[in-house]
């Protein structure tokens, strides 16, 4: 996909403490401004998540935040253990919610179904019971979903994507795992490989054809330094990778925004 490529990974590093300060600060903020005290987040064990959860138990008090966990029967026993070891460095309150039987119940009704929609399926479960548990407990849902995924409409909309508010959102990829790093997350958590855990052996970057370290240099030349296409190839990117990058942008731009709403038109 790529030649030598002149790195932006130097541009891509963070200040951890200013980063964590700020984020921390805007749970605090953004909380308080909804009328609220607590936080509700669906622990998946990954990286993403376990960091919002480092930082809201240091933004909102660990009594006040509840962390989710909501199996599905393929679901990977690895990343249980991940999310209990968390709940349990942290002290936080949690919750297991198996999401099984209400899937199961859906898909025995509709048929074969390939595994994007059975994961749509489960993501958009997921956020139901997130949604319920926040409303049972007066708080807010918290979001997990980074810059990468979010510009590359890698989510499921109204399912891993929704939230109340989202501390994580303008972080690339890259910048979660140096920030996981800088706030303690264990390290077993920041090195293994990203999934959504929808189906047995499925990967992000499996599923997407390139790393996240690649095309966060992309993206970043793409957005931070507002690179042409030319100057993106002569920094080493091939023209089909851009292409492809770009496509799945676009293509997804309806998941980035609210939805459009046709105007009347007076006579």
């Amino acid at each position: 996909m790529m030649n030598q490529v002149h790195s932006n990974a130097g541009k891509i590093k963070i200040d951890p403490i200013q980063i964590k300060t700020n984020l921390v600060d805007f749970l605090v903020r953004e909380v308080r401004r909804a009328g609220l005290s607590k936080g509700v987040i669906g622990l998946s064990g990954g990286v993403d998540s376990t960091l919002v959860t480092y930082l809201a138990a240091e933004a909102l008090g660990k009594e006040n935040v509840i962390a989710v966990l909501m199996p599905y029967k393929t679901s990977s026993p690895e990343s249980m253990n991940d999310a209990k070891l968390v709940i349990e460095k942290l002290g936080i309150r949690s919750e297991e919610v198996n999401i099984t039987p209400m899937v199961d119940a859906y898909l025995a009704r509709s048929g074969e179904m390939n595994a994007v929609r059975k994961g749509n399926i489960m993501a958009r479960q997921r956020m139901i019971v997130l949604y319920d548990i926040s409303a049972r407990e007066n708080a807010i849902v918290i979001g997990t979903s980074n810059k990468t995924e979010i510009l590359l409409g890698y989510g499921t909309l109204f399912g891993d994507t929704a939230c109340g508010i989202n501390p994580i959102g303008d972080l690339y990829k890259t910048q979660v795992w140096y920030l996981a790093e800088a706030v303690g997350v264990p390290k077993n958590i920041i090195e293994k490989k990203p999934t959504a855990d929808l189906w047995v052996g499925q990967t992000d970057e499996g599923e997407l054809g390139f790393s996240y370290r690649r095309v966060d240099e992309l993206l970043f030349g793409m957005y931070e330094d507002a690179l042409t296409d030319d100057q993106l190839i002569k920094n080493g990117f091939e023209k089909e990778f851009i292409d492809k990058v770009k496509g799945l942008i676009m293509k997804n731009e309806f998941k980035r925004r609210p939805p459009l709403i046709a105007k009347m038109i007076k006579p």
